[in-house]
């Protein structure tokens, strides 16, 4: 039998085991683990969501967060830089949603359930054009209204809902995220022209760096 000070030893070892399965369970929770190799930051990969050519010399990656108010601003440049572009460049729109905001994995979740239905960019340009409307929203008001999104796109609803609690799909955000960090990323929008790290202040100045990689690239014969 116990006496007092064993008791009082064994309440408080349950007690910091309670609290560390507590602790991991949330992290669990919040971070879907995902096995799946760092992604490169120089090469287009199948799990990208790309406009261009995929197989382009140019490569564009951005690291980017739906509620970041900075990568709402870039959003039309890298638009109009895209569509000016068209097929010399590949670019690739990765998910880093930041901790402070509280809506962007949400967000980042939502385009990609817009993605199952061939509906990402889309989404993507719904959710940075709309950003002040549900950045500061409870989690279920701003779902509610990114499934209002999804039928203004004409989005199978039912299925749009079920596939915002999919793993696979949270474990995706998950994947971008790690090969963020895994570059280095501590701040969005972060950019990667064909594998070197840019932070342009403008149009113009994104738009000369990247005619700058097309002048070095060898003719096609």
């Amino acid at each position: 039998m116990l006496n007092k000070k064993e008791t009082y030893i064994l309440i408080a070892i349950i007690i910091v085991l309670i609290g560390g399965f507590v602790v991991l369970g949330a992290y669990l929770k919040k971070n879907p683990q995902n096995k799946g190799p760092a992604l490169p930051i120089d090469a287009i990969t199948s799990s990208d969501w790309v406009k261009g050519d995929k197989s382009a010399k140019i490569v564009l990656i951005e690291y980017s967060d739906f509620q970041c108010p900075a990568c709402a601003v870039y959003q039309p440049i890298v638009k109009r830089l895209s569509d000016e572009f068209g097929n010399k460049m590949a670019f690739a729109y990765r998910h880093f949603p930041l901790s402070q905001h509280q809506n962007a994995r949400l967000a980042a979740t939502a385009s990609e359930t817009g993605g199952r239905q061939n509906k990402f960019w889309e989404m993507h340009d719904l959710l940075f054009e709309n950003q002040e409307n549900w950045s500061d929203l409870s989690k279920s008001k701003a779902e509610e209204l990114f499934v209002k999104y999804a039928e203004t796109l004409g989005l199978n609803i039912e299925q749009f809902k079920n596939d915002l609690d999919s793993n696979e799909i949270k474990n995706k955000v998950n994947s971008d995220l790690i090969s963020g960090e895994t570059a280095k990323v501590n701040s969005t929008p972060t950019f990667f022209l064909n594998g070197k790290k840019i932070q342009p202040r403008s149009y113009e100045e994104f738009r000369e760096m990247i005619l700058s990689q097309i002048d070095t690239q060898p003719d096609k014969q």
